[in-house]
């Protein structure tokens, strides 16, 4: 009856028939005499080895026959319409006992219930796909009406080829109406989508948050200097044809057993890993060379959708090329295609720590030449990594939320290249003893700088300590729009505070250098490097003010070394291209300012991807030999694509979308393709426009059909030898058909 609550495995019942398009059954007879046992028994036989010779050969002192559901996470689709039909027995007493599964209804639809009540609709797939810790509805078409007094239902569920325990399962029967046998099961199998439900360990609560963190398909990944941030959107494609597939491949691929993808924390960490290729042969192989034969440049990319196909579709072997932004924007798109509320997150100033320090170490020798070997520490420009969402049950309380994980290979972690998922609140107040990978991440965001020169007898002393070089600007996309939002005071507490101080020193007591906060540095000079608005174009001068300051009330006198070199975004500098050097007196509280300047001759051949420099001063101030260290690094802004729609946008019909842009370089850009792309719009397009001579406008015209009505965005991007992260959107407003 409905409501009748049924056991998933019936010790009584027989036969398992593989598949959800049908299964048959038969009731248990009645007691009757031995002789007339064994004449039904016989008609049954005959019958059940007619239906299902394969199930007929299992050993079973009974004639109960079930149903069994495979692939409740993600089902064959096959769940509509009737199998052939059974043949007749000719025995019309047996026939009419005889219960048979005609069909299995998985609800699976876009329209139907289970798709609608688990927020998974928008996912392009006629399968059934479900959240954990939710009920989810199917309907059985049987041969005849059930009896819920004489009839058994046995139902086993699967993920892939394990069975999921016994006990996790449990269903009950919500409606008979003629031949239509309703059925709610309950289950948290390890392979279903992380749920939204509120008993759940990536539960979050407040709809619009969950519709940016989990449903949004489109973002914003943040990229240049902290003075000069750029921004670039992304489709994540979650929920686009083939992705949910290629993320379950990804798993696959991982050798994680379905036992282990379950908890939201294994996941992450073993998604961590498999994003990139070392290792494991993940989705995306790293380069940060500058060529890219053979590959897609990291710059060109503009979503994830391409990249996991082509990663499905060649059978685990790594995409060509990515870098940090590349590989947080498919993190993105894994986690939140399997549940995870999940964010792409950049750190500007973004420190590496080789040593476990928690500080970021510059060397010098005994003439203030800096000592190369020992450098292996840098700070990158900006740093993309992901924020995900979830409790953590295995660090102390108050640790759960936003959990910082990091798919870019810098570092192993347990002798592989991934990090985290490390809690933020851990990293804010310095708990660094709290796993995963929460030191690496803290240096990342608030290591102090400190210099050191080596002394005659090769030991080594602290000469000048920056608390303010690390980690700013953190950014992340704001919930339901498209503006920035800073989440700095989500990683530390405000530089400089107390509270921010104590963090960091409680953090440097488990580092490899616990003791270099123990005698502090006087210092009454100060040096900054200050930018006017936007910072320098590509394709001009750079120019910027050196700032030098005495806050004592007696004069000083220093020389300032400066140096200027490109640099990759990772810190990793390649050519010095400018040298100077200038002598400063100062008065009593007097400031300086200084022009300076690097031509455009100066540094037109020599730049890398993201067009960035780094500007280094240091120097000695000759009355009190305190040491003046500052590294300033900054990028040449480039142009923008500017994308016009033309007329209005509806389903089916082309349209069109007009691509302008104008060469900022006084010299010809060569091979320049723009490659565009739009969930709903249309697959990723290269458009192949040649040269471009120095300071012309190209204009190109893209047509299109969309798919899907809605707000959408079309993105394009521009990729040359000579310039690097041009890229633009539009926003389409697509109508349904008329």
């Amino acid at each position: 009856m409905p409501g009748e609550r049924l056991s998933i495995r019936d010790n009584a019942a027989v036969g398992r028939f593989h598949g959800v398009s049908a299964s048959n059954g038969q009731a248990v007879p009645e007691r009757h005499t031995e002789s007339k046992m064994k004449k039904e028994e016989s008609g049954c036989r005959r019958w059940f080895r007619r239906a299902c010779p394969c199930c007929f050969r299992r050993q079973n002192s009974s004639y109960d026959v079930s149903g069994d559901v495979d692939g409740v996470a993600a089902g064959d689709g096959e769940n509509e319409g009737p199998t052939t039909p059974l043949t007749p027995t000719g025995d019309t007493e047996l026939d009419e006992l005889t219960l048979a599964v005609r069909s299995v209804d998985l609800l699976s639809r876009k329209s139907d219930r289970n798709k609608k009540e688990h927020h998974t609709d928008q996912y392009n797939s006629d399968q059934l796909i479900i959240r954990r810790g939710q009920t989810f509805q199917i309907e059985l078409d049987l041969s005849r009406p059930f009896n819920p007094n004489t009839d058994k239902l046995h139902l086993e569920m699967k993920t892939g080829e394990r069975e999921v325990e016994s006990q996790e399962l449990y269903g009950q029967i919500s409606r008979i109406h003629d031949f239509i046998l309703s059925f709610t099961i309950h289950t948290t199998p390890v392979q279903h989508l992380m749920t939204l439900m509120k008993n759940d360990t990536v539960y979050m609560e407040g709809e619009k948050e969950l519709k940016e963190y989990v449903l949004n398909d489109t973002g914003r990944i943040y990229y240049g200097t902290e003075k000069q941030i750029g921004a670039r959107t992304w489709n994540f494609g979650q929920f686009d044809e083939g992705i949910l597939e290629a993320c379950l491949f990804v798993l696959d691929n991982s050798e994680v057993p379905p036992s282990g993808r379950g908890d939201p924390v294994n996941v992450v960490r073993v998604i961590s890993a498999m994003i990139n290729s070392p290792d494991d042969l993940g989705v995306l192989e790293g380069n940060w060379s500058g060529n890219y034969a053979g590959g897609t440049s990291p710059t060109a990319w503009s979503g994830s959708v391409e990249i996991l196909r082509q990663y499905h579709r060649e059978g685990g072997t790594p995409v060509k090329y990515g870098q940090c932004w590349v590989f947080s924007g498919v993190t993105t798109t894994v986690l939140r295609c399997l549940g995870i509320p999940t964010r792409s997150v950049t750190n500007f100033q973004s420190a590496h720590d080789t040593d476990v320090s928690l500080t970021t170490d510059v060397y010098f020798d005994e003439n203030m030449e800096p000592i190369h070997h020992l450098n292996s520490d840098s700070v990158w420009n900006f740093h993309v990594w992901n924020d995900c969402w979830m409790a953590r049950p295995d660090l102390p309380p108050g640790m759960g939320g936003w959990q910082a994980v990091d798919s870019t290979p810098q570092e192993t972690s347990h002798g592989t290249f991934r990090c985290g998922p490390a809690s933020l609140a851990a990293i804010r107040s310095g708990q660094v003893y709290l796993k995963f990978d929460t030191p690496f991440v803290f240096a990342e965001v608030n290591s102090d700088k400190i210099y050191w020169q080596r002394n005659l007898d090769c030991t080594f002393s602290q000469i000048h300590s920056e608390k303010k070089a690390v980690g700013h600007c953190i950014s992340t996309k704001a919930v339901g729009s498209d503006e920035r939002v800073d989440i700095t005071h989500l990683y530390k507490y405000p530089e400089g505070s107390e509270e921010e101080r104590i963090a960091v020193e409680t953090a440097c007591r488990y580092g490899s250098k616990p003791d270099v906060y123990s005698s502090p540095i006087a210092e009454d000079v100060r040096v900054e490097v200050m930018m006017e608005g936007e910072g320098p174009r590509m394709g001009g001068d750079a120019q910027l003010k050196i700032v030098v300051k005495n806050t004592s009330s007696q004069p000083r006198r220093t020389t300032l070394h400066s140096q200027v070199a490109v640099m990759y975004y990772t810190g990793v500098l390649k050519d010095t291209v400018k040298k100077d050097t200038l002598n400063v007196e100062l008065n009593p509280q007097e400031e300086k300012i200084i022009e300076w300047v690097l031509p455009y001759t100066q540094y037109q051949n020599q730049l890398v991807d993201q067009a960035a420099l780094m500007l280094t001063l240091s120097g000695r101030v000759s009355e009190t030999q305190q040491v003046l260290a500052n590294q300033t690094s900054f990028r040449l802004r480039t142009p923008d694509l500017n994308i016009e729609p033309i007329g209005e946008a509806y389903v089916g019909k082309e349209t069109s979308a007009k691509i302008t842009f104008t060469n900022p370089l006084p010299c010809t850009l060569r091979n320049v393709v723009i490659r565009v792309e739009g969930l709903g719009l249309r697959d990723l397009h290269p458009i192949r426009v040649g040269d471009v001579s120095k300071h012309a406008n190209v204009t190109v015209t893209e047509h299109f059909i969309p798919t899907i009505a809605g707000k959408r965005k079309l993105v394009a991007s521009l990729d040359c030898r000579q310039l690097t992260q041009v890229h633009g959107v539009a926003d389409i407003d697509v109508h349904e058909s008329q």
